[in-house]
């Protein structure tokens, strides 16, 4: 599969039309644009046609499945301005500015051990370890915890943050039955 990087520019008298241009990209590889930071820490986009778009923010398409691949960068009306087929066919300083402003936006922890439930009636309070430590959150209804392809879980807690269980089969035994109880 090839990488590309490709970069959305409006076309002129029309509004919400774009053309578009792509770049093959390699790990050290050329965008057909380039990112900085302003002094107020917003990302600026600059076109290799010298369209400059301030405060754009990248999106994965994919956060879970391929979160490495997939970024739109958008406008804050939800604009696309530039879609990356994968982070790594950017050049090295474009590819750190979007990892830093995804990982800056983006709070998903992940679930590696369901330690103990409250009740197995909902609302429950669940502790849990995860990649970011232990932690406990409400869970409010059975219909919080959604699955994401074949393996995964997204589980909201009443705060709408949401923990990712990866795969739920190659979680320990004992976690996996409690979290059989409420699937």
């Amino acid at each position: 599969m090839d990488d590309k990087v490709e970069c959305v520019e409006g076309v002129e008298g029309v509004e919400g039309v774009g053309s578009v241009g792509s770049v093959e990209g390699a790990a050290g590889g050329a965008a057909d644009f380039d990112l900085r930071r302003d002094a107020f820490g917003k990302l600026v986009l600059t076109t290799a046609g010298g369209v400059v778009h301030e405060g754009v923010t990248p999106v994965r398409a994919f956060p879970i499945q391929a979160p490495a691949h997939g970024v739109s960068m958008v406008l804050r009306d939800g604009r696309e301005v530039a879609w990356i087929d994968a982070l790594a066919a950017l050049p090295a300083h474009i590819g750190a500015l979007v990892r830093d402003e995804l990982e800056g936006r983006e709070f998903m922890p992940e679930i590696s051990r369901i330690l103990a439930v409250s009740s197995y009636a909902t609302p429950c309070t669940w502790r849990v370890s995860t990649d970011r430590g232990e932690t406990e959150f409400v869970l409010k209804g059975e219909e919080d915890i959604r699955r994401i392809g074949e393996h995964s879980l997204l589980v909201a807690d009443n705060h709408g943050i949401h923990f990712l269980i990866r795969d739920m089969f190659a979680i320990d035994k004992h976690s996996r039955k409690i979290l059989d109880r409420f699937l």
